[in-house]
């Protein structure tokens, strides 16, 4: 079915973002895995999948708009220099995401297009809880200071 080019450039935004995310996520997750933060490098590791699940959709719906995917462009990408960047910059990132996924929604609807919009909805909702999770944990740094909160995220002995 022949998409909206508007919305097919837009989609690709989106996926240039995923794919950014990825990447970026998968450092952070193997960063905090090597400081020996098991549980950050499980949860940041799990928003990583997301993202390519995401990344999956969009590529997916791109070509049944009979687009063609760009997979060879990425946003640049934040890497932080300890854990506390680290959820600052996926944080900030989610929140971009978030104003992007709601004007591509605001397009697909434009277009009447709803099952890209309903596609973009789910996404949107996955992005938000990813914000949900990085603001609990800046919450949790500045409760009880960085400190207590990273020992927290190491593993328990066996």
């Amino acid at each position: 079915m022949k998409g909206s080019s508007a919305l097919v450039k837009k989609l690709n935004e989106l996926l240039a973002e995923e794919l950014t995310a990825i990447n970026q996520y998968m450092v952070h997750s193997e960063m905090c895995d090597n400081w020996g933060y098991q549980k950050l490098h499980k949860a940041i590791e799990k928003q990583a999948i997301d993202e390519m699940r995401h990344a999956e959709w969009l590529i997916g719906r791109i070509l049944f708009l009979e687009g063609s995917p760009t997979v060879s462009k990425l946003n640049p990408i934040r890497i932080g220099k300890d854990v506390k960047a680290i959820i600052v910059s996926d944080y900030e990132a989610e929140v971009v995401a978030v104003k992007h996924y709601n004007v591509a929604i605001k397009l697909a609807a434009d277009a009447a297009d709803n099952g890209t919009r309903d596609l973009l909805t789910k996404v949107l909702k996955d992005e938000e809880g990813h914000i949900d999770w990085a603001e609990a944990q800046l919450d949790q740094i500045q409760q009880m200071g960085v400190e207590n909160y990273l020992s927290n995220q190491t593993a328990e002995a066996k």
